[in-house]
C-alpha cells in the first residue's frame, strides 16, 4: 500500500493529490482527520528530527490515530514529502511582488525568502528538489521569480538559469550555514575551543612566509556575520545580473559578447 520514490507511479498519484481535490482516498465512515492535518503534522516530524525519521507511522503517533488510517488521504511516503514541499513552498498571501519592486528587489526578496524557509525547515536540504513534482504553491512560486524577471531583454532561457543560480547560491549558503550551527553539538567541541587548539599552528604558518596575503588579513576579516556575508554575496550576483541587463540595453548589442 506504501508508495515510495522509485514506484513508477508515485509523481503521478502525488500530482493528482495536489491538483484534484483535498478529499481522502478511501471508503467508510468519515474520520476526524484531514489531509492539511496530516501534511501539517508531517512538517512538524521532519522539523523536529529531520527527513530521514519521517515514516507513516511516526506521522500517525504524531496525530495520536492509527498508521492505516492515514492511507486513505495519502498512498504513501513519497506522495507525502510531495505534499510536504508544496505546503511549506507556498510563497502567501498575494502570490505577488511589492508594489513598485523592480527586478532586483523581487529577486532579492524571493532570495532571503527562500534562506529564511531553509533555516525554518532544514531538512528541506535533505530533498532531492532535482525533479520536483510541482503542484500550486512550488508553481507560484517559480511564476513569481519569472515574472520579475520578464521585459528586461533576457531570453527565456537566460530568466531560467537567473533562478537556478539564485536558488544554488541559497542552498550553498544556508547549507554551510546550517552545518556550522550543527559543528558544535554533533563535535562536542565548542567554537572557542576549536580555534584555540589551531591558533598556535596558525600563528606558526602565517609567520613563514609561506602564505603572505592570508598573513597581511586584518583580524576581523573572517568576523562577517552570517546576514552580512549573505546580503554581500547575494548583491554580487545581482550584480552580475544587472551587467547583462545593461548590455543588453546598449545598441549594436550582439549575443556572447562581453562588453
Amino acid at each position: 500500500m506504501s508508495t515510495e520514490p522509485g514506484t513508477a507511479s508515485y509523481p503521478s498519484r502525488s500530482a493528482e493529490l495536489l491538483w484534484g481535490p483535498r478529499g481522502r482516498a478511501g471508503r467508510g465512515p468519515r474520520p476526524g482527520l484531514s489531509r492539511d492535518q496530516i501534511v501539517t503534522a508531517a512538517i512538524a516530524v521532519a522539523d523536529r528530527d529531520g527527513v530521514d525519521a519521517l515514516s507513516m507511522r511516526r506521522v500517525a503517533a504524531e496525530l495520536r490515530v492509527g498508521t492505516m488510517s492515514l492511507y486513505r488521504y495519502v498512498p504513501g511516503k513519497a506522495e507525502l514529502l510531495d505534499l510536504m514541499l508544496d505546503q511549506v513552498s507556498d510563497p502567501g498571501p498575494g502570490r505577488g511582488p511589492a508594489a513598485g519592486a523592480d527586478w532586483r528587489q523581487v529577486m532579492a526578496d524571493h532570495a532571503r525568502g527562500s534562506r529564511d524557509l531553509y533555516l525554518a525547515h532544514p531538512w528541506l536540504l535533505q530533498v532531492n528538489w532535482c525533479r520536483p513534482v510541482f503542484g500550486p504553491n512550488t508553481l507560484a512560486g517559480v511564476e513569481l521569480v519569472i515574472a520579475g524577471l520578464a521585459g528586461l531583454g533576457l531570453t527565456d532561457r537566460e530568466r531560467v538559469t537567473v533562478m537556478i543560480a539564485i536558488d544554488s547560491y541559497v542552498t550553498g549558503f544556508v547549507r554551510n550555514q546550517i552545518l556550522y550551527s550543527r559543528a558544535a553539538e554533533e563535535t562536542g567541541i565548542s567554537d572557542e575551543e576549536f580555534w584555540a587548539t589551531q591558533h598556535p599552528v596558525l600563528e606558526r604558518a602565517m609567520a613563514s612566509g609561506d602564505y603572505p596575503e592570508l598573513a597581511k588579513l586584518a583580524e576581523d576579516s573572517f568576523n562577517a556575520g552570517w546576514e552580512e556575508s549573505f546580503e554581500f554575496g547575494l548583491q554580487r550576483l545581482l550584480d552580475g545580473v544587472q551587467a547583462l541587463v545593461d548590455a543588453r540595453r546598449r545598441p549594436g548589442y550582439r549575443s556572447g559578447s562581453t562588453a
